[in-house]
């Protein structure tokens, strides 16, 4: 065997897959044994195979398993095991003398030998295999390589779930929208983009990584959105340095994608301005995020513990007089008369967002006429805590997505 060029081989394929190279060297041992067992053994025995790193010499032994009448089903129980029979009894694997030795015959060739224990047994070396067996090795190869590949691609990702992402857009089929990650790819739903955005093929984007799906056997489903509150508050860890170190913290977001958000912010340390930390100086800060989410609007509102300030602040930028509580989470809000239509916002989107925010139900009065109800000014509470378990339940079917990323293997 050529060993350096399988060296360079193992090393080549271990970079462009972003494994380790020990993992692809298994790979190969599993292959040469596959071929070995197809050509020269019998189909239910166990064949193992080890190669020497410096030389490429093959060795090559079985195993089989130490087993007694109580750990697998003979053949003469078989025939008389009842309809009724126990569970325990069924999930029993049956005796095969090819990967099975029973105890007493064990105790001939190792005299401590134990249940369950694997008795070793050298075969004879052979470094010239047939078609069929070398195709075999072929199958092996790729099936394990594509497993260590899903399990990398999987241990990169789950460590980044509630984090930003950045992909290239690949395709858009029905509304949802293909990424290209670099070594994985990801999708993003139609109900996770950002109403009235328009993708591009080959267009850079951040991404919220939603949630990474593992499905046995298939690259694992990774699911991203733009729509997802938590993607406005990772945008702002990014571009302000006070809340990435903590020193000023996000208490809440209320979010209609695409058209306006509203965030609560409070500092933790005294002379930090939680808003002005977050708009930026000239407003750079704030500016970035909205350029990123395709110009959506964006309240930065001081957190109180107060919660009539709070509520007070939660309308902005309509500017609130007076708050009154009141039972069961609910709170009268008044404005004066020309400030009653910012208050409600366009089609009550302004104080619908400040009870998402608040969590309270909001009823905008006007300063001027208290006891009259006004259009589209009361807002109930609503529940936005949908996403990643959700869509977690969604089947997702990553096949589509390994035509991304078709690297050329080498030939072994």
């Amino acid at each position: 065997m050529d060993f350096k060029s399988l060296n360079w081989a193992i090393k080549q394929i271990a970079e462009e897959k972003g494994i380790e190279p020990d993992k692809v060297f298994e790979a190969v041992e599993s292959a040469i044994a596959a071929a070995y067992k197809k050509e020269y053994c019998k189909r239910g025995e166990i064949v193992h195979v080890k190669m020497n790193p410096k030389t490429g010499g093959l060795n090559f032994w079985k195993t089989k398993i130490v087993v007694d009448e109580t750990t697998v089903r003979m053949e003469e129980e078989e025939e008389a095991v009842s309809s009724k029979e126990t569970d325990e009894e069924e999930k029993m694997p049956r005796y095969n003398p090819d990967r099975h030795i029973l105890i007493n015959e064990a105790k001939e060739i190792k005299p401590d030998a134990e249940l369950d224990e694997e008795l070793i047994f050298p075969l004879e070396e052979h470094d010239d295999f047939g078609r069929i067996a070398a195709q075999t090795a072929k199958q092996v190869i790729i099936q394990k390589l594509r497993e260590e590949e899903r399990m990398s691609v999987q241990r990169e990702f789950q460590g980044k779930e509630g984090q930003i992402i950045s992909g290239v857009v690949q395709r858009i089929e029905r509304g949802n929208v293909f990424v290209d990650l670099g070594r994985a790819a990801g999708i993003m739903f139609f109900n996770e983009t950002i109403p009235g955005e328009y993708y591009r093929v080959g267009e850079r984007l951040k991404f919220y990584l939603l949630a990474v799906q593992n499905e046995e056997g298939k690259r694992p489903g990774i699911i991203l959105s733009r729509s997802h509150p938590q993607f406005v508050a990772k945008l702002f860890e990014l571009e302000v340095p006070e809340i990435a170190d903590g020193l000023v913290e996000i208490k809440g977001i209320a979010r209609e994608a695409g058209s306006r958000t509203k965030i609560a912010v409070a500092s933790k340390e005294e002379g930090i301005d939680p808003v002005g930390a977050s708009v930026g100086q000239r407003g750079t800060r704030v500016m970035a995020v909205t350029n990123e989410l395709g110009n959506e609007k964006i309240d930065i509102i001081e957190w109180n513990e107060q919660i009539e300030k709070f509520l007070a602040a939660s309308l902005s930028p309509a500017k609130a007089r007076d708050v009154e509580i009141m039972p069961r989470r609910e709170a009268k809000i008044f404005v004066p008369e020309d400030q009653l239509s910012l208050a409600i916002g366009k089609d009550g989107q302004n104080v619908r967002l400040a009870a998402m925010l608040t969590g309270w139900k909001i009823d905008i009065r006007s300063q001027s006429r208290p006891d009259q109800v006004q259009e589209g000014g009361i807002a109930e509470i609503q529940n936005e805590e949908k996403k990643a378990e959700e869509i977690v339940e969604e089947k997702v079917d990553p096949a589509p997505l390994e035509d991304i990323n078709s690297n050329t293997k080498p030939e072994i």
